[in-house]
Formats: C-alpha cells, structure tokens, sequence
C-alpha cells in the first residue's frame, strides 16, 4: 500500500514537473546566403562621325553583330574614317523626300585604307533588321565587305536576309542604329547628286560634293 501511494506520488511530482518546465525555445532560423546580384550589362560602344552637316552618333551591336561591330570599330580605333566621306544618297527614282532611302559612306576601297575582307553576318544569325536609322555594310558577294557602309531612312528590311533560303538571299549585315543626328543623314540624302556619275544601280546617287567625315571617335 505504501510502496503505491510513492510511486503515485513520483508520478505526480514528474508531470507537476514537467509543467513547471519552460518549453526550449525553437533554434534561429540560419539566414538564407544573399544571392550576388547580376552584374550590370556593358553598354554597348558608341561612336561619333562629326560631318560639316553635324554629328551622327552610332551605337555599335558588338554582343550581337561582333564581326561586323568590331571590324568598324578597328576602323574608327585607327584613325582611318578620318576624311573619308559620305558620297552615295540612294532614294526612289522621283522621290524628293528625305525620310526615306540610304547614305552611303566609308572609303571607296582605298588601297592605303582598307583592312582585310570580313565574314558575312547575315540578319538570319544577328536577328537585327534593317529599319529607320541601321546601319549596315555595303558590300559585293558575301565575305567582301571592308570599309563601306550605309545608314537606312524608313525601315527597308528587303535587305535582310530571307529566312526561306538565306544561301541565296544572303541580304547585307546590320550591325548598329543611330542613336542622335538622324536628320543629319536626312540632311546629307536630299543634298544635290550628279545624274552622270557612278555605275550600275548606282548611277546618279553620288554626291556632287560628298560630305567629308573629319573625325570618327569613339564616345561615352
């Protein structure tokens, strides 16, 4: 009898105990590690023809066009579009507008100027276009273009590439856009041309007085 009221009671005084206890607070939570923030993307280069009609400022794709961006850049990095010229305005037959067509620049195949041939970058594998204000490379067959280019007023994209079959439409190779002096090409397209000059389908686009580029440089 006496050794079940000790036990009765021992058991008592456990769970009194057990009530008595305070519950261990849970463990702090371990702080989730900080997730490093993405590097901020590099602005893409920009660079500054100043012309005696103004400045052009162009933006350059080199993530997206880098054979063709970085083949220009080489140009302007060398000093070598210093005093070349815009000497092509390429518009509709009767057209007397300017916000449509092309200005043509670059070297007219300088021997003293011109750099190596490039590889073509089709608009198929850039995914530009050639709208109001790109600028693209002028060229003959695929893998010629060097120092020429062109700057496109009114979206033209009969010069891309054709998807279907860009083997035999391999179109001409966008590689930046203007980003300010667009109505300085607008400008140097509705200056005078001369109706004898050029060959081909060039003929009567030249400038009477090409508009000198005095200075290419890159800017911020």
């Amino acid at each position: 009898m006496l050794r079940r009221s000790l036990l009765g009671l021992a058991a008592a005084f456990a769970c009194s105990a057990a009530w008595g206890q305070t519950p261990a607070s849970p463990p702090a939570a371990t702080p989730a590690p900080a997730t490093p923030e993405a590097p901020a993307a590099k602005p893409l280069p920009r660079v500054k023809l100043e012309t005696a009609q103004g400045d052009i400022v162009i933006e350059l794709e080199t993530d997206k066009a880098p054979i063709t961006a970085r083949n220009f850049l080489r140009y302007v990095d060398k000093g070598l579009f210093n005093g070349a010229t815009f000497y092509r305005a390429s518009r509709p037959p009767g057209y007397t507008a300017t916000d449509y067509g092309s200005v043509q620049g670059g070297l007219q195949n300088d021997p003293k100027k011109v750099l190596p041939p490039i590889a073509h970058e089709p608009t198929t594998k850039t995914g530009l276009h050639h709208t109001n204000g790109v600028i693209s490379m002028g060229r003959h067959a695929p893998g010629t273009a060097q120092a020429d280019f062109f700057i496109c007023l009114g979206d033209q994209t009969y010069l891309d590439a054709d998807p279907k079959d860009p083997k035999a439409n391999p179109g001409f190779a966008a590689f930046g856009h203007v980003v300010s002096g667009l109505e300085v090409v607008q400008k140097i397209i509705g200056l005078p041309v001369d109706p004898n000059k050029g060959e081909g389908v060039m003929k009567g686009e030249m400038l009477k007085a090409p508009v000198k580029i005095t200075r290419a440089s890159r800017v911020s």
